[in-house]
């Protein structure tokens, strides 16, 4: 049933933000002429895929978490698009397609050892990772990956319809805060 939404609301998303992500294609393309970014992410069962999102970062900016960058500032572009959560709108794709879901862990990079532990220590990756989780709406980061790894397994075990409806309309509600 999850599924089924995931699909049902990243299809409905993309068709009714079309014109937003043309526009912020078109803008990205001003800022650095390589408006959108991919990235090799750790999935379900530890199956790397490409995460897309708009670019916030200089073109030549080494593949890490964006806590281990930083030296690099993104673009003032960039700023705006990750300020606005904006820069997630892509990964939409990435539900469509069935490597992500709408709620679920976070992707982790595949440089990202501890946290790749840590969840493999708690079967965090059994399931896709999502756009959003319990971890986003409670303000937990990558920072700290055991504690992001106990959120997310707190998170898969209580899973239910009500509970992915319910960070849904959580991290909608902390963007528009």
């Amino acid at each position: 049933m999850k599924r089924f939404f995931d699909i049902l609301f990243s299809l409905t998303a993309l068709i009714l933000l079309l014109p937003l992500l043309i526009l912020l294609w078109f803008l990205g393309l001003l800022d650095n002429g390589s408006p959108i970014f991919t990235q090799k992410r750790v999935g379900r069962n530890l199956k790397s895929f490409l995460l897309i999102k708009f670019r916030t970062m200089p073109i030549n900016t080494r593949s890490a978490a964006t806590h281990l960058t930083q030296n690099v500032k993104s673009t003032s572009y960039g700023y705006f698009l990750r300020r606005t959560k904006l820069d997630e709108i892509p990964q939409l794709w990435n539900v469509l397609a069935g490597d992500m879901s709408l709620v679920g862990p976070r992707p982790c990079l595949l440089n990202q050892k501890k946290l790749i532990n840590e969840r493999k220590k708690r079967g965090v990756f059994k399931v896709k990772p999502g756009i959003t989780g319990l971890a986003q709406v409670s303000g937990i980061n990558m920072k700290t990956p055991t504690l992001l790894s106990k959120t997310d397994l707190k998170m898969i075990k209580s899973m239910s319809l009500s509970i992915y409806f319910k960070i849904i309309f959580r991290t909608v509600f902390k963007i528009i805060k």
